[in-house]
């Protein structure tokens, strides 16, 4: 196990569960809640997962953790405009799409054209 791997976060099943699964739960368990607390609960487990890869980034240098970190971060804003109602969206299923489908794109495109560590 190289140097950077072994102080990467999704290097240890418990790292990856408290850093990103956990809050991904929190997220799908929360799609059926009201707007406040669906709201609440999104920018929460976004702002932690954003600082998680932005953490896990300095740690190890894990290159998606780089452009995941901001993106998750950047997220919140529309999910705060949404569940505010300042930003009338329409069907809410097109956000969860947004920041699950533009996470994976992400860091399947950064690791593979550029490796996975820096």
């Amino acid at each position: 196990m190289s140097d950077k791997s072994s102080q990467d976060f999704l290097g240890s099943a418990t790292g990856s569960v408290i850093a990103w699964w956990l809050p991904i739960g929190a997220m799908l368990l929360a799609i059926p809640l009201s707007d406040s607390p669906k709201t609440v609960i999104w920018l929460l487990a976004l702002v932690w997962m954003g600082g998680a890869c932005l953490l896990n980034a300095r740690r190890c240098g894990r290159v998606h953790c780089r452009y995941t970190g901001p993106y998750l971060l950047a997220m919140t804003l529309p999910v705060l405009g949404y569940g505010t109602g300042l930003m009338p969206l329409g069907d809410e299923g097109w956000l969860g799409l947004a920041v699950g489908g533009g996470t994976a794109a992400i860091w399947e495109l950064s690791e593979r054209f550029m490796g996975r560590y820096r």
